[in-house]
């Protein structure tokens, strides 16, 4: 069995399946794009700085039941990474710090949810539409080689090219917005960590400050500097 022939038989039946392979990895891309979209716009606005000027409040109150219902009930990744670690306070600021990091490593699969979908679709998409490039040229120039033979065979020819290009062209058509979605997802991921390791320290600053028996002063004395 001639195996470059048998690959030649598979070759021309066309590069039709790329394009909808193509397809059908832009509408999985598109909806996991969405999703994300969904889930980070939901955690800025409960988040960020309104979440950390009610952690404040809460820290200076040093209420630790009412600083536990402040993180939690923001609803936000940030605020429950530091709840879990916040477990840990009696071990002083440094059992919370550690915690910390153990809760970011467990909250980081979540944040990055898809994330390995869309990267892989940046790319590789390219190189699909490469491959039904190449398909389609293979089956252009079957068509040229039976020119002579086959009636209309040079309108089948150019038909197998303009094929080719599109694939090309859809191939990078799927991959830039998932690249594109790929980076800010990540730059949101940074994000939420970072802000989960702030607010980590507040907290862990407060754990050492009261356990060498000081306050937090949030405010400036009526009347001072």
């Amino acid at each position: 069995m001639d195996i470059v022939e048998q690959l030649l038989k598979i070759a021309l039946l066309g590069s039709a399946w790329v394009l909808y392979l193509l397809l059908a990895l832009s509408v999985a891309s598109i909806g996991v794009m969405l999703e994300r979209l969904l889930f980070f716009g939901r955690n800025s606005r409960r988040g960020g700085e309104a979440l950390r000027s009610s952690l404040l409040s809460a820290l200076e109150g040093g209420d630790e039941a009412g600083i536990e219902r402040v993180l939690r009930e923001s609803g936000t990744v940030e605020g429950q990474v530091v709840a879990e670690a916040f477990a840990f306070r009696d071990g002083g600021g440094g059992a919370v710090a550690d915690a910390l990091e153990a809760e970011l490593a467990r909250a980081r699969g979540g944040l990055e949810r898809g994330l390995n979908f869309l990267g892989t679709v940046g790319n590789n998409a390219p190189f699909i539409g490469l491959f039904g490039t190449v398909i389609g040229v293979i089956v252009a120039f079957q068509e040229l080689g039976q020119a002579q033979a086959k009636a209309g065979a040079m309108g089948n020819v150019m038909s197998g090219i303009a094929e080719a290009l599109v694939a090309t062209g859809v191939g990078l058509f799927v991959a830039l917005p998932a690249v594109i979605a790929y980076k800010i997802a990540q730059k949101r991921v940074g994000d939420i960590e970072a802000q989960a390791t702030a607010l980590g320290r507040l907290v862990s600053a407060w754990l050492e400050a009261r356990a060498r028996g000081g306050r937090l002063h949030l405010r400036a004395a009526p009347g001072g500097r």
